[in-house]
């Protein structure tokens, strides 16, 4: 066990109970648990978290580690916000969830965002100087929010303003994606 790369880190991963994009929920969070790290889910409620393909078809379910008001993200290294259009759409309208936003960035703790997960960051203004990905329909929506730039590549990682940034675009950058959050978490 103690040969994984991740070991003793701890990841948080922030959703709500409905409309997660599947893969970006489930493959960070096997590949980061296969690594080492102690990864938690924290859903708006304890009920099953229901993903979804494509925004549309029903995915697998998870059950959720904890609640958004119950988890302490103090003691989490890295923040993971998948994407979804309704996940991030009401994940960005969940007060614990910018207020957790707000914390990481805060204590200069690394956050990792895909496809529409940007949006909660837009929310909880934390992009002012980055340049960061997302889903191209949330560009205009992170420039708006003060970020230096939007570039299309798959995985981006910008250090500015005190915190690093994870992004990419959508579930055919995984691989990238969290190749990215393990160097994040392991420079943590």
């Amino acid at each position: 066990m103690s040969d994984k790369p991740l070991n003793g880190h701890r990841v948080l991963v922030l959703v709500t109970n409905y409309g997660v994009e599947q893969d970006e929920l489930l493959v960070p969070v096997r590949r980061l648990r296969e690594d080492g790290a102690d990864v938690t889910v924290a859903a708006v409620s304890s009920d099953p978290v229901q993903t979804l393909v494509g925004d549309r078809d029903p995915g697998e379910t998870m059950e959720p580690t904890t609640t958004l008001d119950a988890v302490d993200p103090g003691g989490h290294q890295l923040l993971v916000i998948p994407g979804g259009t309704i996940n991030a759409d009401n994940l960005r309208l969940e007060s614990k969830a910018l207020e957790t936003i707000k914390a990481f960035a805060d204590s200069g703790r690394p956050i990792a965002a895909i496809c529409h997960g940007p949006w909660a960051l837009v929310e909880a203004d934390v992009l002012s100087g980055k340049t960061l990905t997302s889903y191209i329909s949330v560009r205009t929506d992170v420039r708006n929010a003060g970020a230096k730039s939007w570039v299309d590549e798959s995985v981006v990682s910008d250090d500015a303003n005190g915190y690093t940034l994870v992004t990419s675009r959508d579930p055919k950058d995984l691989d990238d994606f969290v190749g990215a959050i393990n160097k994040a978490l392991v420079g943590s």
